[in-house]
This record gives structure tokens, C-alpha cells and sequence, in this order.
């Protein structure tokens, strides 16, 4: 098929134009990236945005794939002489590759069958004698020219009937329509295996559960799966029956008058039972499963890009704290461009023989805490949230309070740290530090710098989302990889401080090129325009046009280098400079925001022959050349005191942070030392489909107690608006 007939469903599909269409396909095919085509080509694209860009690719990729299968199908069935107009046409009109493939089954090679042996016996025209009117004669007449050996009539007739079953079971036709019916009217349900053990009783609520396969949420068919796999819960998908084999008889024998009616009737029944009902069970699990992990990775995706995007704390001294009981939490000072200043170790979690915590070490431990925070004029403490973090954070809540402190803690998500402590990565930074030294350097600039700390981590590891071990995982690495790349992209990046993790997901970068940057710093110092960035090894013309956008130089020679305005714009930034009367020097200040506002841009796009997508984008970094996007975000809330878990009741009122966002609602964490659950239920919004259209990772929100259960740790929440 002409690549002008895939473009136009795509861009009926995503009710854009086929220009748009094409024009994201050309400039894929030029080997330019989502996050540049995005940003620098908005003139060819009409302005579309990576989500977009990335689903024309996919829908484009499929409908190519779709194609090439289509012409093997027809390629396969055309050698061995069966390929009718009619067939053809069916075939190219299937807009599915499971289409495609059900009018291929009839004519697909077949392992050994019960139906390819009667065959092999040359009962296939008996078989479609008996699917047949037969007048004036009588079944042994019909039957007896097939008779040999010792093929007997009863042989005979049953080997038909088995041709038959599975000529039923091959049409396409039939497969679709019960398919379809099946998934409206279709029930799947759930059962505790005979002999399981559910220790933690994880899956109770599947003991014994039906739920119709039209309606049932994608998290659910993750879960049963999952019980599935541990051997905990049997699954079936139950069709119907009855109406099935009403439908396939309307089909097979309606106003035939068959003369083997009840033998056709029969292998109508195999039919259903032995092929097909098993196989369209296995193709809806199949397709349910799929869908689940869609959606699945599309939550993680939507959690990590917000956890990404969590503002910085710009500018602050912070004190990173691994909690742990018997090991001691290990210590980070780090200052504001997260250079470590000094490291150590603390036992306030320590117990001595009669269970209680060690006074000397009590004491000792407050001492450390009290000299850094002086030492370095410590700002905030950033106490990770894993084992020991509540204990830990009493113990710093007391420092602060009893010593009169000047500093305010925050709790810090540690998913991942640990990942990292014994990464490379981790390893190549801080040599000579023990994993758990790192992991308090991580803790600390996390806080600092969200994005900058968490891109050193796979982002399978970051702990937002919901059953991530069960999806497709190459699926899931590529989709996270595309969040972690337009976020770092839509951010943009310090060439001069930037580690290689971050530069690795630079628009055209590669670790490899990352790496020859850092290098290329480290040997000339601090780069001060974005041309040296041409003299670096593994940087080309193509790397450099898809990257050079998305770096920028906070103090550099020329003011437009430290913009988002490409180099290949930036004749037309200074006419539009001239245009205002203004130099470049006046880049950030009031002076150009006056004029920017006054500008006729209508005028301007005529007068200098300027696009109006890339005219706003360059009036905008002339506002505000190095803004960050995250700015406009809610910082985290900072404590100086603790609440205990123990000392919360029904009915009060919190604040809280969303730490994951999931199908059924929000984990929130309210300071309590166990995050409670906000059901979807209780978010007081009408209509909503998904917890995610009401809130993000991140968010800082106001949450009643519905239900406090303290043996169990539980907390149920409502959203207060």
C-alpha cells in the first residue's frame, strides 16, 4: 500500500491533517527526535506535541507491519493456488492484524489434527457432502464409496465430523463475531485454588469472583494474573455457550435441509467446545492482559514524569540522612550544587540489652547532628523513608526542638537509592564511599534537584505506579525512557553541570557523546559558548543540530546561549531584538518584557518572515531565558515536628503529599509514618474515569480521616477541597 493510504487513517484517527501526518514521518525519517521536533520544527508539524508525534510513529509502524502481513498472507495462499478475488479483498480490508491472521487459519499449515488425519483418509468430500442438501438418497449410500480397509462407517462419519469442526472453527467470520460477543457479554472469574496459601491474604478479594469482562478494571486482571502465577488463584473466562452454538447452526445448516442434520449439529458442538471456545478464552486473556499493561504503564509513566518534575529546592545546604537501626543511619552534607562536604555515621536507633535505645549513643549521636548543622549552616534534613525512617525522624524532630535548630526536615522517597548505591554509576562517582554513604548523598540531592538524581536510576526502580514486574517490561523501559527524555528535554539541561546520566537523555545525545562532554570540561574548564560544544569528539553536524537546543550556558559569552532559542534561529532573535530596539544584554531584565508585551507580533511575522510558533518561542526565552518549568510547581512541605501515628483519630483533618497515583486511588503520605489510602471514591469529584485526573504525584493536598485501623497500620482519606 501507498505510504499517502496509511497517512490518512492515522490523521482521521488523531483528528489531525494529513499534512501534519507527513510531516512528522519525513522528519522520523531524517533522524530527527521526538523532543526536536517537537520543540524546533513546530512550523512543519502545526505545533504537536511528543505525545502526538510519538502515537503517529506507533500508528505508522503498526499500519507498515499490517501491510507486510497482509502481503505474506496473501503471498502464502496465492502459492498454493486458493487465493480468490473475494479472499483478497477481505484481507486488504482487515484493519487488524488479528483479522488478518483469523482468515489465514484455513489455509495455515496444520501440525497433526484429528481433522488433518480424516483427510488424509480422503474423507474431505464426504465431509462437505454432509454440509450439503442431499435429495433422493440416503446416508449409506453417501457414505459407502469412502469405505476401505477397515474404515468403517462409524469411522467414517466421525472423521467427517472432525473436518468439519474445524471448518467451522476456521472461519473468520464465525471467530469474529463470537469474539466481539464474548467481550460484551463475556464473564471472567476467580477462585482460590484447591490447596493454596495466600499468606499476607493479598488476594482475598478474588476467592471467588465474577465480574463481566466488559466492565472489569485493568488493575484487576493485573492482580488475577499475578494470583495466577503464584499459584494461588484459578482463572477462567466463561463465554456463551448456548447462544454460540445457536448462532454457528443459524450459520452452518439454516434452510439447508441437511440430511446429516444431527451429525452436522454434532460437529457443530466439537467444534465450539474442543477449538473454539479454548482459543478465543486464550485470545481474550491475551487481549486483556494487553490493555491492562497499556494502561499500567501509562500510570507509571503519568507518576514518574510528576515525580521528575518535582520542584527543586534551589540554593540550600542539605543533610541527607540513610535511617537504619543496628547499622546506624549514614549521613550526607552536601552543599548547594550537591558537592559533598562531609559524610558520617549516627546510632540513634540503636538498642542496648534491655531493649531500650542507648543513651551514650542517644547523646553522641544528637552531638553529630547539632556540630554539622552549625558546621555548615544546614538548612534541611532530607530522612529517607525506609527501614527506621519513622524512629529517625522522632530522634531529628527532638535535635531540632531540644537545640533550638534553625532547620526544617522533609521525608524523602529512598526508591531507587539503593539501586543506585550499587550502580556503576554510583560507584564511578564516589569510589572510596560505602553503598549506604551513597545512598545519603542521594537522599540529600534528591531534594536539591529531583530530575538530576533520579535519570541515574532506572526508572523501573523509582517505586510510583502498580504492578510493574507484571507488564511487558521492554514495553514499559521504552515507554519510561520517553518520559525521563521529554521532561529532561521540555527542562533543559546545565551544560556545565550536568552529570552523564542527565546529558544522556539530551535530545541526539548517547552515553557515548554524554561522556565526551564531561570530558571536554573537565580538560578546558567551564564552556562558555555553545559553539565549543562543535569542537567535542562524537559531536557532529546531526548531533549537534538535535542537541545544542536543549543545552544551555548559564553564564555564557553570548546571552542567546543561555535560552532555549536554537542556533539556527538566532539571526531571526536579533532581528526581532532590533525590531524592539533592544541588544541582546537586555535578555531577563524588565526592560524586555515591557517590550515583549507591546509587540505587534502579527506585524512581525510579515516584516521579518518568522513563523509565529518559533516568533512565541523566542519572546518567551527572552522573558525568561533560563526558566524552569518546575518553578511554578508547590514545593514540598518542610516539618520541624513529628506526628505520630498513634495520635491520630477519625475525623481530623491532615496535610498530606500524593506519593503514588494508582487505577483505584492515591497512597498519600500525611507525615504519620504509614500512607494512607485515598480511594477514588472519596476524591469528591463526579465523572472521573482515573484518580490521575484529579491528582499528581507530588501533589500537596488537605485530607480528612475517614477510618483509622491502628493494629493493621491503615488509613482511610477523603480529598477536602
Amino acid at each position: 500500500m501507498e505510504k499517502e493510504n496509511l497517512i490518512e487513517p492515522i490523521a482521521n484517527e488523531l483528528n489531525i491533517t494529513k499534512k501534519q501526518v507527513e510531516a512528522v514521518l519525513n522528519l522520523l525519517a531524517e533522524d530527527a527526535t521526538v523532543p526536536f521536533i517537537a520543540r524546533y520544527r513546530k512550523e512543519a508539524t502545526g505545533g504537536l506535541n511528543e505525545v502526538v508525534i510519538r502515537e503517529i510513529s506507533d500508528k505508522y509502524n503498526y499500519a507498515v507491519n499490517l501491510e507486510k502481513r497482509k502481503e505474506d498472507v496473501m503471498r502464502l495462499i496465492d502459492e498454493k493456488g486458493l487465493l480468490t478475488e473475494e479472499l483478497k479483498n477481505e484481507i486488504l480490508k482487515a484493519t487488524k492484524l488479528i483479522e488478518v491472521e483469523d482468515l489465514y487459519r484455513p489455509y495455515k499449515e496444520k501440525k497433526k489434527t484429528k481433522a488433518t488425519e480424516a483427510i488424509k483418509l480422503g474423507l474431505e468430500p464426504l465431509a462437505k457432502q454432509m454440509i450439503e442438501p442431499n435429495y433422493g438418497k440416503s446416508k449409506e449410500e453417501i457414505v459407502k464409496p469412502y469405505l476401505k480397509d477397515d474404515l468403517t462407517y462409524e469411522k467414517a462419519i466421525e472423521g467427517a465430523k472432525y473436518i468439519i469442526a474445524e471448518m467451522v472453527s476456521d472461519n473468520a467470520t464465525y471467530r469474529k463475531y463470537i469474539r466481539e460477543k464474548a467481550l460484551r457479554y463475556g464473564k471472567i472469574s476467580s477462585k482460590l485454588k484447591k490447596n493454596a496459601e495466600d499468606v499476607d491474604l493479598k488476594f482475598k478479594m478474588y476467592y471467588d469472583n465474577t465480574e463481566g469482562l466488559a466492565y472489569i478494571k485493568p488493575h484487576r486482571i493485573l492482580a488475577m494474573n499475578r494470583g495466577e502465577d503464584l499459584d494461588i488463584l484459578t482463572i477462567t473466562v466463561t463465554l456463551q455457550p448456548e447462544r454460540d452454538i445457536d448462532y454457528l447452526e443459524y450459520q452452518v445448516i439454516h434452510k439447508r435441509h441437511l440430511l446429516f442434520l444431527t451429525e452436522v449439529k454434532e460437529a457443530i458442538a466439537d467444534s465450539y467446545k474442543r477449538l473454539i471456545a479454548p482459543s478465543i478464552e486464550r485470545e481474550i486473556r491475551s487481549m486483556l492482559t494487553e490493555d491492562a499493561e497499556i494502561k499500567a504503564i501509562d500510570v507509571f509513566s503519568l507518576n514518574v514524569k510528576n515525580l521528575l518534575l518535582q520542584p527543586p529546592l534551589k540554593g540550600k545546604v542539605v543533610l541527607g540522612v540513610d535511617p537504619a537501626f543496628r547499622t546506624g543511619c549514614k549521613l550526607a552534607v552536601v552543599d548547594p550544587t550537591g558537592k559533598v562536604l562531609e559524610i558520617g555515621v549516627i546510632y540513634p536507633n540503636e538498642k542496648s540489652k534491655g531493649a531500650t535505645v542507648d543513651e551514650a549513643q542517644l547523646l553522641k549521636s544528637e552531638k553529630t547532628i547539632v556540630n554539622l548543622c552549625k558546621k555548615y549552616n544546614v538548612e534541611i534534613m532530607a530522612i529517607g523513608n525506609g527501614t527506621a525512617s519513622r524512629e529517625t525522624e522522632s530522634f531529628i524532630a527532638d535535635v531540632i526542638k531540644k537545640n533550638n535548630l534553625d532547620v526544617k526536615y522533609i521525608i524523602v522517597s529512598e526508591a531507587g537509592a539503593s539501586v543506585y548505591s550499587a550502580s556503576d554509576i554510583a560507584k564511578e562517582e564516589f569510589p572510596d564511599f560505602e553503598v549506604q554513604e551513597r545512598s545519603a548523598v542521594s537522599i540529600a540531592r534528591r531534594i536539591q534537584d529531583p530530575l538530576a538524581e533520579l535519570v541515574k536510576i532506572d526508572p523501573k526502580s523509582i517505586g510510583v505506579g502498580q504492578y510493574q514486574h507484571d507488564v511487558n517490561q521492554k514495553q514499559l523501559s521504552e515507554a519510561l525512557d520517553h518520559v525521563v527524555e521529554d521532561v529532561v528535554n521540555n527542562i533543559g539541561v546545565n551544560v556545565n553541570t550536568a552529570s552523564v546520566s542527565l546529558l544522556t537523555y539530551v535530545s541526539g545525545l548517547s552515553k557515548s557523546s554524554a561522556q565526551e562532554i564531561v570530558k571536554f570540561r573537565e580538560n578546558n574548564g567551564k564552556i562558555k559558548s555553545r559553539k565549543e560544544i562543535k569542537d567535542v569528539k562524537k559531536i557532529g553536524p546531526k548531533t549537534y543540530e538535535q542537541a545544542i537546543g536543549f543545552l544551555r550556558i548559564a553564564e555564557p559569552e553570548e546571552k542567546l546561549d543561555m535560552t532555549s532559542i536554537h542556533p539556527e534561529s538566532y539571526d531571526k532573535a536579533r532581528a526581532i531584538l532590533n525590531y524592539m530596539g533592544l541588544t541582546e544584554e537586555a535578555i531577563g531584565t524588565p526592560e524586555i518584557k515591557e517590550a515583549v508585551a507591546k509587540l505587534d507580533r502579527n506585524e512581525i511575522v510579515k516584516d521579518i518572515d518568522i513563523d509565529k510558533y518559533t516568533l512565541n518561542d523566542i519572546c518567551d526565552a527572552f522573558v525568561q531565558p533560563l526558566r524552569d518549568i518546575r518553578d511554578s510547581y508547590p514545593t514540598p512541605t518542610l516539618r520541624s515536628d513529628i506526628l505520630h501515628f498513634e495520635d491520630v483519630k477519625a475525623g481530623d483533618e491532615l496535610e498530606g503529599t500524593v506519593r503514588n497515583v494508582i487505577d483505584f486511588g492515591c497512597f498519600v503520605d500525611c507525615g504519620v509514618k504509614y500512607d494512607g489510602l485515598l480511594h477514588i471514591s472519596k476524591m469528591n469529584r463526579k465523572d472521573i474515569k482515573h484518580p490521575s485526573e484529579v491528582l499528581s504525584v507530588g501533589d500537596l493536598i488537605k485530607v480528612k480521616v475517614l477510618d483509622i485501623d491502628y493494629d493493621h497500620h491503615k488509613l482511610q482519606l477523603e480529598l477536602l477541597n
